[in-house]
């Protein structure tokens, strides 16, 4: 990771980022592209005239270049208003294609983005069928051993709060047919998606890119129709016209944060590893949930009998530290965590300490040495 600090000025606070799954600090490839695109690309690129053509150019540009970094054709690539989006753009419209079976089939730990789309597809009179995970969090590689027939499979490629790889591949080789809809949000900014899947979709700020843009890639063969009001010719109309400037930063933080993730992930890896060690080490009675090995490079998960989420939180930030508490697609109610719950661990107590690009090793030095006081006087006012 760069050598820059992580370290934000917040009037007279300093807080140091540890909360990069949630959203990657700006890219400078993303902070460039669109000031260089906000000038040119700002008119409607459905437009005729001169300024909605030049906005059609860069729209294009960006999705060439989006599908050159996933390996995909341009004409696959959607871009959305947000990953949200993106992942019930692609599950919905899945299952729209088919007129049966309409059943649908998730992973117990998916973003709550899924979850959504899953209820929303019961009251319409479908069903939803819950796939359930071992204790890293992983399900099994053919799902459909236990839900029968499905319209489509939604399995993300990675845990967004835990960092447990899923079997994509395996997956894929047993489904028969039936569309994977693989939520790579988590992972796309540090290792290339595995293959097998129908439906791809990622949010553009977990790799620097900026807030308000997701990506959505329906592969060719995979039938999709629009489940919303409006066009239905293809995920672009039907999608409607997005953030040209904020498309543009996308496809550009995607592209340089493709060529430097493996260098990056490295570096990661080696310091989520020196974190779990630690915790692992100096705090007594805490769990680290998710698999200690096939995980993403930068998250770090932990949960502490008898200590309160919301109060470790707010004292992890008195302290200086922006870190995830609770679920991390809920974070803002601080419910117990779906996803720990799901694997049948410590789901109170939790946080979710992830990295990004600029995190340094005194950062993570510094939290380390703040961190057991911390949980050792939670405790004892409790």
């Amino acid at each position: 990771m760069g050598s820059a600090p992580s370290v934000f000025y917040i009037g007279e606070v300093t807080e140091t980022y540890f909360d990069g799954a949630t959203a990657q600090p700006p890219h400078p490839a993303a902070k460039d592209a669109y000031a260089a695109a906000l000038s040119e690309g700002w008119a409607g690129p459905g437009r005729l005239y001169t300024l909605g053509r030049r906005s059609r150019m860069l729209l294009e540009a960006a999705r060439q270049s989006a599908a050159s970094s996933l390996g995909v054709a341009p004409d696959e690539v959607t871009f959305t208003s947000s990953g949200t989006q993106a992942v019930q753009a692609g599950v919905l419209g899945v299952i729209a294609a088919r007129s049966e079976p309409d059943a649908f089939a998730y992973s117990a730990v998916e973003h709550s983005s899924v979850l959504h789309a899953a209820r929303w597809h019961e009251r319409r009179g479908g069903a939803a069928v819950e796939i359930p995970v071992d204790r890293f969090g992983r399900v099994d590689a053919d799902p459909l051993v236990e839900t029968g027939e499905a319209a489509a499979v939604a399995v993300q490629s990675a845990n967004h709060e835990v960092g447990t790889r899923q079997p994509i591949a395996a997956i894929a080789a047993g489904l028969g047919g039936v569309p994977l809809v693989c939520d790579a949000a988590a992972s796309l900014p540090w290792e290339p998606v595995p293959e097998g899947w129908s439906v791809l979709a990622a949010s553009a700020r977990k790799w620097g890119g900026l807030a308000g843009c997701g990506i959505l890639v329906v592969r060719k063969g995979t039938r999709w129709r629009n489940p919303f009001p409006g066009e239905d010719s293809s995920p672009q109309e039907a999608i409607g016209e997005v953030d040209v400037p904020a498309a543009v930063a996308a496809a550009a933080s995607l592209r340089a944060v493709a060529a430097e993730r493996e260098e990056l992930a490295k570096r990661a890896r080696e310091l989520t590893e020196r974190i779990r060690e630690h915790i692992a080490a100096t705090i007594p009675e805490v769990e680290l949930p998710g698999d200690p090995a096939d995980r993403l490079p930068h998250i770090v998960t932990f949960s502490c009998l008898g200590v309160d989420g919301e109060v470790l939180l707010t004292e992890l930030n008195r302290a200086g530290f922006a870190v995830s508490s609770g679920s991390a697609c809920a974070s803002t109610r601080l419910r117990p965590s779906h996803v720990l719950q799901a694997m049948g661990v410590l789901s109170h107590g939790n946080v979710r300490v992830s990295l990004h690009r600029e995190t340094t090793e005194a950062e993570v030095d510094r939290f380390l040495e703040v961190l057991p006081g911390v949980v050792e006087g939670i405790r004892r006012l409790s």
